[in-house]
């Protein structure tokens, strides 16, 4: 039985936010959250979620990996696509409560992920000239 994989979701631009949000943390900080990324790629089908309190349901399939350092609270939301897990969207947390803005950042960049995933391949153009195939 093979593991998911946490990934990265990659904007249309090539940006990829929660990579970008993990390099502007100190680097302790970062060091924290990308061991408890690193959890999700011990997942499988067998166990498809970490417990709570490390991770839990927020809306429909969206999950939140939960972290800490010290006494700072992140959240990483993210959503299975097949093996891969997804990560959509990172930040700190405030309050009690994760906002409806930062569920629908995550929402759409879900969005954005699956219409391009599930867009036909594109065929490259085929060389010109008398050598061509």
């Amino acid at each position: 039985m093979s593991n998911f994989q946490a990934v990265y979701y990659r904007a249309a631009d090539r940006r990829e936010p929660v990579r970008d949000f993990l390099a502007s943390l100190d680097d302790d900080v970062q060091a924290a959250l990308e061991r408890q990324i690193e959890r999700l790629n011990m997942l499988n089908e067998a166990m498809p979620h970490l417990p709570f309190p490390h991770s839990s349901q927020i809306d429909g399939e969206l999950r939140e990996l939960r972290c800490h350092y010290g006494r700072q609270h992140y959240r990483i939301l993210y959503r299975r696509s097949g093996p891969l897990l997804v990560l959509l969207h990172a930040f700190a947390k405030r309050s009690a409560r994760i906002s409806g803005q930062d569920i629908a950042i995550a929402s759409e960049r879900w969005e954005d992920f699956r219409v391009r995933m599930d867009a036909p391949r594109r065929v490259p153009p085929r060389a010109a000239g008398h050598d061509a195939p």
